[in-house]
């Protein structure tokens, strides 16, 4: 039972599934946090394409 129980405690096989589940949870916030500062500065950038358009244009 001890040397069960040794073995088990020396098994790394799960502590490294648990390291790539982390940094995969670390890469996808950075991407979604990413994405959002784009998506934000993208919209302020046509919104203001579309302002000098508009009165370029003119009634």
């Amino acid at each position: 039972m001890k040397t069960k129980l040794l073995k088990f405690l020396r098994e790394e096989d799960g502590v490294t599934a648990i390291e790539y589940g982390l940094l995969a949870g670390l890469v996808a916030v950075a991407i979604i946090a990413g994405a959002g500062l784009l998506g934000t500065d993208l919209g302020l950038a046509l919104s203001k394409i579309a302002g000098k358009v508009s009165t370029a244009v003119g009634p």
